[in-house]
């Protein structure tokens, strides 16, 4: 009579049990989780103050807002930053960047069809919560919300080029990788809690749209993080349940595209 036993190479690299595995082996530890989860929001100031720096050496009266509407073009250096930290961590547990994405199934569409599955039940929780959240923080469900710094953005031609072509190519993969990927199966083995690790991904994962630009006005502050709320949380949530990257970032893709597309001034571009 025979038995059949799973071993470690039946279960993906990033999969729960083997996140677990390192933890026990100590490989693992609170630093990398916290350190990325948090520090997406942070990165993101970091960037835009890099930019106001840049406007302030040219003697701008208002740089801050002025490295505002650049969100779509600094965001990269979040994204770098964010990659360049879960390689380090990652390098402890002797496992790759590419083995958070695990497995990639586009044969006959499977992974788009699934993607477009989430993106059709995620998306009208950010459609329904952006104007709830105005009508909540401002009194109103169509505010006049920082034209040129949040919407209406007029950036040169160039920029307008890489905000539809290089950004949402780049942020919407490094964003699930941050906080579904990597940050929450860890915190989830070291917590030995699926109600925390989730609780903390999605607050962290909700707040970092308020900083994104940041805007000094805690109105805006409030109004970001009660639009994004509901829709993070479903994503976070399918992640959870499914433990299947590729499908949400083809999910992610669509979302952060109709940001750009909505956000910039086209009548506009190129003006700068």
């Amino acid at each position: 009579m025979s038995t059949f036993a799973l071993t470690p190479v039946d279960f993906p690299a990033n999969s729960q049990q083997r996140v677990g595995e390192r933890v026990a082996a100590g490989r693992v530890s609170w630093v990398g989780p916290l350190i990325l989860v948090a520090g997406r929001t942070a990165l993101a100031v970091m960037a835009q103050a890099v930019v106001a720096a840049i406007f302030l050496l040219r003697h701008h009266a208002s740089p801050w807002q002025a490295a505002a509407p650049w969100w779509s073009i600094y965001g990269t250096l979040v994204d770098l930053g964010c990659l360049t930290l879960m390689a380090r961590f990652l390098r402890q547990e002797h496992i790759r960047l590419r083995d958070l994405v695990g497995s990639i199934r586009l044969r006959w569409g499977r992974d788009i069809f699934i993607g477009i599955a989430w993106l059709l039940l995620a998306f009208p929780f950010f459609m329904l919560a952006a104007p709830l959240s105005s009508q909540l923080v401002y009194g109103s469900s169509q505010p006049n919300l920082y034209p040129g710094l949040l919407a209406g953005r007029v950036l040169p031609l160039w920029a307008v080029i890489y905000s539809l072509s290089v950004w949402w190519i780049i942020w919407s993969p490094t964003e699930e990788m941050t906080y579904q990927a990597y940050a929450l199966p860890r915190i989830q083995a070291l917590a030995k809690n699926s109600w925390i690790a989730l609780l903390v991904v999605i607050f962290w994962w909700t707040l970092q749209h308020s900083f994104f630009p940041v805007i000094l006005d805690w109105h805006y502050v409030a109004w970001r993080f009660f639009a994004f709320l509901p829709g993070v949380a479903i994503l976070t949530i399918v992640y959870w349940r499914t433990r299947r990257l590729a499908p949400l970032i083809i999910a992610h893709w669509p979302l952060d595209l109709f940001a750009m597309l909505i956000t910039i001034n086209f009548q506009h571009a190129g003006a700068r």
